[in-house]
């Protein structure tokens, strides 16, 4: 399920719902103006955001603080996820986030993010990672960058504190032949220049803001240093604020 915030979605006066974890993923192929990201259009079938353009990513699943990785964090992006976590501020907790988004982008687009294991490690990966067992795939957290979080505003039938990961394509270790997830979740899979990402209509309003964040951040940052700030949306007594951690 591909977990974005968004004004789109029809506010109603849905009793207070606590928001659930929740993570995406914005896989980037290219360099500088022509640089491309990953997106697919949720199916019409569903009753959150029916036909949006999204990155693939959903919510976190218990079993996804169980999973062993190839390598860890960077150490700042790892304090990054953690700030003002609610709950358990654990290692594995923190990992999760990654390993749900990561998880979905499987299930969504059929992507394997990750590097291949070596012959001695560990590939008891668990649930909702058995494919990647199966192909001697490690999730790699190391290439992962954070690029802004969101919490959907209150009065909404569903809620997600979100966080939105950018990954290099070069982390694909390995894709399903159909071009597209076991899930079905989504359709139109495809590559996108920032700027066609951008101007398409079918946008949540939190997705376009986050991709002009990416933009913004890599004309000035295109490494994607960890210590950049990061945009973290949220409302507060009905008014939208933006902070950065």
């Amino acid at each position: 399920m591909a977990a974005q915030l968004g004004k789109d979605e029809q506010a109603g006066k849905h009793p207070y719902i606590r928001p659930k974890d929740a993570s995406t993923l914005l896989i980037l192929d290219g360099e500088g103006p022509d640089q491309r990201v990953l997106m697919g259009r949720r199916h019409m079938r569903h009753t959150f955001m029916p036909g949006k353009f999204v990155f693939p990513g959903g919510r976190l699943d218990p079993s996804d603080s169980r999973i062993a990785v190839a390598h860890d964090y960077h150490p700042v992006v790892a304090a990054k996820l953690a700030d003002q976590l609610k709950g358990p501020k654990s290692a594995a907790r923190v990992r999760a986030i990654a390993l749900a988004a990561i998880r979905e982008t499987f299930e969504e687009a059929g992507l394997f993010v990750g590097r291949k294991a070596q012959a001695e490690e560990d590939l008891r990966l668990g649930k909702g990672f058995e494919d990647f067992a199966k192909r001697g795939i490690l999730p790699d957290l190391g290439p992962l960058r954070m690029i802004a979080r969101a919490i959907t505003p209150p009065n909404r039938s569903r809620r997600f504190d979100t966080r939105f990961l950018a990954v290099p394509a070069s982390s694909i270790a390995d894709r399903l032949e159909s071009g597209t997830g076991p899930s079905g979740e989504l359709e139109d899979i495809a590559w996108f220049t920032l700027d066609e990402a951008g101007q398409m209509e079918e946008l949540p309003m939190i997705t376009r803001r986050v991709l002009q964040d990416l933009k913004d951040r890599l004309q000035a940052d295109p490494s994607l240093a960890p210590e950049s700030p990061v945009p973290f949306y949220f409302y507060r007594k009905g008014d939208f604020h933006r902070t950065f951690i």
